[in-house]
C-alpha cells in the first residue's frame, strides 16, 4: 500500500479508541462524521459520544463537508491543527495544498494549479478525492469557510470583513456559500465575545500536545532582533510589513486552554488575514504530529533519551525567507550572539523606520532584497565574502533564480541555492528548515550535530551523520532540534 494512504487516516479501530477518549494528539488527524445527526467533529469533541454504528471517519474536514455534514458548534473543526502528513510532504497532493493554504486558488484556476505541478487538472482531482475525500477545490472552499466560522465566532469584524478576510470577493457569493455548508447565516454565528483592551484582533490557534512554546520562545529570543522582534518568557512579538499599513502580532498560551496559542493582530487588512494567520501557523509549527515524529526518531538509541527528556519540541520558523537568509549568512562560522549583531547593524542603517504599533518598542522593518542588493555594507565588521554572499542573494531573489515556493521539493531548492556564491549545504538546509519548514532539512556539517551524534569522542564526519539520519527520515529537521537542545543544556550544566 502507497506509504500516504497507509497514513491519511488511522484505521477504525485507532479512530474509534481516539474518539472514545478524547486524544488531543489525534486531532485533524481525522473527522467524526455521525450519521443521525449530519454533524462532523474533531476527536476531541466534549459532547456526548455517539455510538459506534452512526459513525463515519474522514481524513479531512472538506471531505466530511462534501458529503454533507456541517462543523459541530462545541467542538468547532476550524480549530483543529491540520493535517501533519499533507501539510509536510512532498507527494502531489501535499505540495498542491501548501498552495492551496498559500491562497493560490483564490487568485487561480485549478488548472493553472495542476500544470505548476506539471500534472493535468483530472489528475490532480483524482489524487485529492482518493487521499483527502474531496476535490481541490472544495478543500480551498471549506478552509475558507471555517476561517470564517472562527472569525464570525472569535471577533468584532463585520461580516463583509469576514467575507473578505475568508477569501470571497462576493458578500453575495460568500453568504450562500456559507449558508449551504452549515444550513444556516453568518450572522447566526455572532457570539458577541467581551471586548478586549486595545484595538487588537484575537484568535484561537490549535495545536497537537505535548508542544513545548517555551523552547520555542527560547529559540527565538536568542535570536531576536531589536526593533522587529520582542520575545519574553511567554509571548513573542513583531512588525512586519503591510500593504496599507505595518502590521503587528503577538503569540502567546492561550489562557485557561491547553492546546491552543492566542495571537493577537494589529493592523491586518481583512484580505491578507487568512495568509498571515496561516503564516503563523507554519512559523510555530503548530500543526506538526508530534506522536509521529517522536515514533520515528524514538527507534535511534542516540535520540530515544533525548525525545523522552524533551516531549514536544517544534521546528521554529521564520517570518521572512530573506532576512532567514541573511541572518544564516552572517551566522556561518560564528556564534548566535555574534550574528544577531551583525544583523542588528544592518537593520539599523537599512531597515525601513516605522510608527511602532502594538505598544511595543519595535520599529523597524528588515531590509528587502533591493534595499541591500547594491548597499554599501562596509565598517559593519562583516566580512567582503559575506557582503558578497548577502548581495549575490538580494539579486539572486529579485532575478528569480532563487525563491521560497513552499510546494518545491527539498532536493530542488538545496541545488537551487548551493549553485549560489558563498552558499553551501549547511547554509542551505538551514534556510530550508526555518523557511520551507521542511521537516526533512538536514544542514549535515553543523559542528555541533556532529559532536552531540558522537558523545565522548570525536565528532562525526559529515558524511558519518549523514548516514547515522537515514533511518531518522522524514523527520531529521526534528532531530536537529533535539540534538541542538541536548547541547544546549549540556554547555548550561557545564557552566554551573
Amino acid at each position: 500500500m502507497n506509504t500516504y494512504e497507509s497514513l491519511a487516516i488511522p484505521s477504525v479501530a485507532a479512530c474509534e479508541i481516539a474518539r472514545l477518549s478524547r486524544d488531543a494528539r489525534f486531532d485533524g488527524v481525522f473527522f467524526t462524521a455521525v450519521l443521525s445527526t449530519r454533524i462532523y467533529c474533531r476527536p476531541v469533541c466534549p459532547a456526548r459520544p455517539p455510538k459506534a454504528e452512526n459513525v463515519v471517519y474522514y481524513s479531512s474536514a472538506a471531505a466530511a463537508q462534501a458529503q454533507g455534514f456541517r462543523p459541530c458548534l462545541r467542538c468547532r473543526p476550524e480549530l483543529a491543527p491540520g493535517n501533519h502528513l499533507w501539510l509536510q510532504g512532498e507527494h502531489l497532493v501535499s505540495r498542491a495544498l501548501k498552495l492551496i493554504n498559500e491562497g493560490y486558488l483564490a487568485d487561480h484556476s485549478l488548472e493553472a494549479l495542476a500544470q505548476r505541478l506539471d500534472l493535468g487538472a483530472r489528475q490532480l482531482r483524482r489524487l485529492f478525492v482518493r487521499y483527502l475525500g474531496a476535490p481541490p477545490m472544495a478543500v480551498h472552499a471549506t478552509q475558507r469557510l471555517l476561517f470564517a466560522k472562527q472569525l464570525l465566532t472569535e471577533t468584532h469584524l463585520s461580516i463583509t470583513d469576514v467575507a473578505m478576510a475568508s477569501g470571497f470577493g462576493s458578500l453575495r457569493r460568500f453568504n450562500a456559500a456559507f449558508a449551504e455548508a452549515n444550513h444556516v447565516e453568518p450572522r447566526s454565528f455572532r457570539r458577541s465575545p467581551k471586548p478586549r483592551a486595545g484595538k487588537a484582533l484575537v484568535l484561537r490557534l490549535g495545536y497537537r500536545p505535548p508542544y513545548d512554546f517555551p523552547a520555542l520562545l527560547a529559540f527565538l529570543k536568542n535570536r531576536a532582533l531589536p526593533g522587529i522582534e520582542q520575545v519574553d518568557e511567554v509571548s513573542y512579538q513583531r512588525v512586519f510589513a503591510g500593504p496599507q499599513a505595518t502590521g503587528w502580532l503577538r503569540i502567546s498560551a492561550w489562557p485557561g486552554e491547553t492546546h491552543a496559542l492566542q495571537l493577537e493582530l494589529l493592523n491586518v487588512a481583512p484580505g491578507q488575514m487568512l495568509g498571515v494567520v496561516t503564516q503563523i501557523r507554519r512559523m510555530f509549527d503548530l500543526d506538526a504530529d508530534p506522536q509521529a515524529i517522536a515514533h520515528t526518531l524514538s527507534a535511534s538509541p542516540l535520540l530515544a533519551p533525548i525525545i523522552e527528556r524533551y516531549p514536544g519540541l517544534r521546528l521554529p520558523g521564520g517570518w521572512d525567507g530573506f532576512e532567514v537568509a541573511v541572518r544564516a549568512v552572517l551566522g556561518q562560522q560564528v556564534s548566535v550572539a555574534a550574528a544577531r549583531t551583525l544583523a542588528s547593524r544592518i537593520v539599523n542603517r537599512y531597515g525601513t523606520a516605522i510608527a511602532a504599533p502594538g505598544g511595543a518598542p519595535l520599529d523597524r522593518l528588515f531590509p528587502t532584497p533591493g534595499q541591500l542588493a547594491d548597499a554599501d555594507l562596509g565598517q559593519m565588521g562583516i566580512t567582503q565574502a559575506r557582503i558578497d554572499t548577502i548581495q549575490g542573494i538580494a539579486r539572486a531573489l529579485l532575478d528569480g533564480r532563487v525563491d521560497f515556493a513552499m510546494e518545491q521539493p527539498l532536493q530542488v531548492f538545496i541545488s537551487r541555492w548551493v549553485q549560489l556564491p558563498g552558499i553551501g549545504e549547511w547554509t542551505a538546509h538551514y534556510i530550508a528548515m526555518r523557511v520551507l519548514k521542511h521537516p526533512d532539512a538536514f544542514p549535515a556539517a553543523d559542528l555541533i550535530l556532529r559532536r552531540e551524534a558522537n558523545p565522548g569522542s570525536a565528532p562525526l564526519s559529515t558524511k558519518a551523520l549523514q548516514t547515522l539520519a537515514e533511518s531518522w527520515r522524514p523527520w531529521r529537521a526534528y532531530s536537529v532540534m533535539y540534538l541542538w537542545r541536548a547541547a544546549t543544556d549540556a554547555a548550561v550544566a557545564r557552566k554551573v
